[in-house]
């Protein structure tokens, strides 16, 4: 039987994350654990909002006004959160093609995307969320796996995005601690010391699109603008403020937690050392 509900794997960009949590993810079935994994970008993620728009009431009001010609499946997908409605861009995506909707509409959707909110709505509506989750996990058996959303997601929009405080930050993960609690979570940190090859790998790695997206995001935003960050050392730059930051909150996290050094990026060693830590953390 596994002691934890919840395992949380983080780290930076390029770090080994996916690879950690899909090699964990392995290891616990094997040993015929109930465990689901979510990897970053997973648009049914039960404690996070990937594609999520928030509209308060009025603007939901405006919204099935301004387009009535869909106004059905936009009540259909509505859900009730914080005082407002988020819509689930994907399931609008699957029902709305180009010929019912205009740029206008989908402008209108992405721009209202939860993490295009103020930091104050952003962390009111991320917080509901991880208690909504956690009530459900703690009816079940199901152990969960997640990728990125703990640390990574509130770094990037407070510190990245908007520029916030170390404190700020610090704070909004540690509200989520507390919410996960029941859980008795389990941190595993993917841990890189050279910073600067594990991202130009990623770079080399992944699409054109996927680095010109991210070195905009970092450079020309928040944390980035303040500090005058320009092309891919600046983002190496703003990455390093980052890493500073969340090594600062997994050292302030009373929850059971390890670091994984993947600066090798050796496999097998790399598998060696999720074993170690598959051995301290499940407990069968």
């Amino acid at each position: 039987m596994i002691n934890s509900k919840l395992i949380l794997v983080e780290g930076l960009p390029g770090s080994g994350k996916s690879t950690t949590a899909t090699i964990m993810n392995d290891m616990l079935k094997e040993q015929h654990v109930d465990i689901k994994l979510f990897l970053e970008g997973n648009v049914e993620h039960p404690a996070d909002y990937e594609g999520g728009s928030y509209f308060s009431k009025t603007e939901f009001d405006q919204l099935l006004e301004q387009y009535k010609e869909v106004q059905s499946i936009l009540v259909k997908h509505a859900i009730e959160r914080c005082d407002g409605i988020v819509l689930p861009q994907y399931k609008l995506k699957e029902e709305l093609d180009d010929s019912m909707v205009s740029d206008s509409f989908w402008d209108v959707i992405w721009n209202h995307d939860i993490y295009e909110l103020p930091l104050e709505k952003n962390i009111e509506l991320i917080t509901d969320k991880w208690k909504r989750f956690v009530e459900q996990a703690m009816t079940g058996n199901q152990t969960f796996l997640f990728e990125c959303c703990f640390i990574q997601n509130p770094v990037t929009i407070g510190m990245i995005k908007y520029g916030s405080s170390q404190e700020v930050v610090m704070t909004y993960v540690k509200q989520l601690a507390e919410i996960i609690e029941p859980l008795n979570p389990v941190l595993i940190y993917v841990d890189q010391q050279d910073l600067s090859h594990s991202f130009k790998k990623a770079v080399q790695e992944r699409s054109k699109e996927w680095s010109a997206g991210f070195m905009d995001y970092y450079n020309n935003q928040g944390y980035g603008k303040i500090h005058d960050a320009q092309g891919i050392e600046g983002t190496i730059a703003v990455l390093e403020a980052r890493k500073q930051v969340e090594s600062s909150i997994f050292d302030a996290l009373a929850i059971k937690k390890f670091k994984i050094d993947n600066t090798q990026f050796d496999m097998n060693s790399h598998k060696n050392r999720i074993m170690e830590v598959f051995m301290n953390t499940v407990k069968m």
